[in-house]
């Protein structure tokens, strides 16, 4: 009941967010005392907000603590769907394993969980993602589309422009993708994305799509192994940035994609991907289990599946690989 309530408080601060409110008016809106408003507003001091409280004009926020938790990403967002639920965590094994269990448990669609930190964070084929805390964006969403599972796949393309889109407009930086999940700003990782699948044999009962930027690391921050080619927001705009504010904007983003999406099909959101690829047109390596294939790479299907050409002409259909530029 209490985090009901303090949803409702936020709610009304972001519907209102250049007034003041005053008790009585929240306490309204909230459906409790003006007491128990207080009581909530000073709970959100401890948690760090900054709020003013002006004789006869009320209460407004002025100033969010700077982490991600659900209070913060809830205050201002927009969406419909996405985030309207959301489990925050500082420290986790992996919000990937979160959302497997809540979406087991019947979780709506548009549940993400967010963290601080990862101990175990992971990419593609296992492979381990540096998660340090208060730095990046941990994040994972639970979304439920009625669409054939073959198809599952698009969605990493969908959530690859929706976080392209967001880091251009929030940043002014000019990322591209590398197919089939990788975000680059010059040429160095800055976030991966990680599709995941929950189905029957005809039938998908939920997707989590897990989502690591690097938002304010240094480059200290990183393992040496990894300097040369690993990158942050933060390093690439010389400034920090509000994490907070960019959750936001990528949810608001993935949300008109994956909605686009469901109404007109996989072709619009086609166009934009490959609008952003770094390697269509160009010579790449694809490493496949197979082996490897070198050839020019032509663009993706309208499943997603990524087209290369060889010396002698022959195009080969890449489902899964690692690629080369």
């Amino acid at each position: 009941m209490q985090s009901e309530l303090r949803k409702k408080l936020l709610d009304a601060f972001t519907n209102n967010e250049a007034e003041y409110l005053s008790g009585q008016h929240l306490a309204d809106i909230i459906g409790c005392s003006r007491t128990a408003v207080w009581k909530h507003i000073e709970e959100l001091r401890k948690d760090g907000f900054e709020l003013e409280a002006v004789r006869r004009k009320g209460y407004k926020i002025i100033k969010v603590p700077e982490r991600v938790t659900a209070d913060e990403v809830r205050l201002g967002l927009s969406t419909r769907v996405l985030g309207r639920d959301i489990h925050y965590e500082e420290t986790v094994d992996s919000t990937q394993k979160i959302a497997h269990r809540l979406a087991n448990e019947d979780a709506p669609e548009g549940t993400i969980i967010i963290a601080e930190e990862q101990l175990l964070g992971r990419g593609r084929m296992d492979r381990r993602w540096h998660s340090p805390k208060y730095t990046g964006i941990w994040m994972s969403v639970i979304l439920r589309p009625n669409i054939p599972p073959p198809k599952a796949p698009q969605l990493t393309l969908i959530t690859a422009v929706a976080v392209v889109q967001a880091i251009e407009d929030f940043t002014g930086l000019s990322p591209q993708i590398k197919w089939p999940n990788d975000i680059l700003i010059n040429g160095k990782k800055v976030t991966g994305i990680l599709t995941e699948l929950q189905a029957d044999a005809d039938r998908i009962t939920s997707i989590i799509i897990g989502i690591g930027i690097n938002v304010n690391q240094k480059v200290e921050d990183y393992p040496e192994d990894l300097q040369a080619i690993a990158t942050s927001l933060s390093i690439e705009c010389d400034k920090k940035l509000q994490r907070a504010d960019l959750i936001k904007l990528i949810l608001q983003k993935l949300e008109q994609l994956y909605f686009l999406y469901l109404e007109k099909g996989f072709y619009p959101i086609k166009l934009l991907w490959e609008s952003y690829a770094i390697s269509i047109g160009k010579y790449i390596t694809a490493r496949t289990i197979t082996g490897s294939i070198h050839g020019k790479a032509l663009g993706i299907t309208e499943d997603g599946v990524l087209k290369v050409e060889d010396d002698s002409g022959k195009v080969h259909h890449i489902y899964s690989a690692d690629i080369e530029l």
